[in-house]
């Protein structure tokens, strides 16, 4: 059952707009969730500025492809969209569900890209991981309930629309098609030929094909047929060659 407060998971994706963590990262969530990990997603903002649909849509799309990807749970911290600022007032909340989720590891928002929200929500998430380390800053939980201090191991950032060059790729091969599923679980966002609604950049079915296309070029170079890239906010360590390759 999909559940709608933060529990403890193996792997958090954080996206500043519902669908990001489906565009950005799904795929690699899945895969591990069929290897016995767990994993649940915070949103950061309603999406209410879309052009397409509202933030009821959105919300309850979100919910939807949640339960296509089998998440344990799906949140949203109802941020202002397009207007959210990082302070103490959006720190906070994110630092409480970090603790309540309790991540070894957080993927979160593209460091640089074509939306603004995207990267500012990258360094919110950053900070906010590091923050939650710190046993002087005070949360409680949703029951009132003082919450313990935890830092994730690590923080990634997926690629979202900019292509930059990533730190390293995830096969997700036998994760594409329920990738594909939730995606399209957000029917007012992308293309849908009974919608009325203006057409956007990510309406059309060429947005499809080109999300498609992205998962190809990275695979391609990992010799798989699709992959999701990501970029490391610090050196990843490695310990036997052999485990690269």
């Amino acid at each position: 059952m999909l559940l709608d407060s933060p529990v403890k998971v193996d792997l958090l994706g954080i996206g500043v707009h519902p669908d990001d963590v489906e565009l950005g990262c799904i795929g690699t969530l899945m895969k591990h969730q069929r290897n016995g990990k767990t994993f649940g997603i915070v949103d950061l903002t309603g999406g209410e500025l879309g052009t397409r649909g509202d933030k009821h849509t959105r919300l309850k799309e979100a919910n939807e492809s949640a339960k296509i990807s089998k998440a344990t749970f799906r949140t949203n911290l109802h941020y202002r969209d397009g207007f959210f600022t990082i302070n103490e007032k959006t720190l906070l909340p994110l630092i409480s569900a970090i603790r309540s989720s309790r991540p070894d590891i957080v993927l979160g928002n593209a460091t640089r890209d074509r939306h603004p929200d995207h990267g500012r929500a990258s360094t919110l998430i950053s900070e906010a991981c590091f923050l939650s380390g710190l046993i002087k800053i005070k949360t409680l939980d949703s029951e009132g309930n003082s919450q313990e201090a935890w830092r994730p191991k690590r923080v990634y950032h997926y690629v979202q629309d900019y292509s930059p060059i990533p730190d390293f790729a995830i096969d997700i091969t036998r994760t594409m098609d329920d990738k594909i599923a939730t995606i399209m679980a957000f029917k007012s966002q992308f293309f849908n030929p009974d919608s009325n609604e203006p057409q956007t950049p990510i309406s059309s079915q060429d947005f499809i094909q080109f999300v498609e296309g992205k998962a190809r070029v990275y695979g391609r170079q990992i010799e798989a047929t699709f992959a999701e890239g990501f970029t490391v906010d610090s050196y990843l360590k490695v310990n036997d060659l052999y485990h690269t390759i």
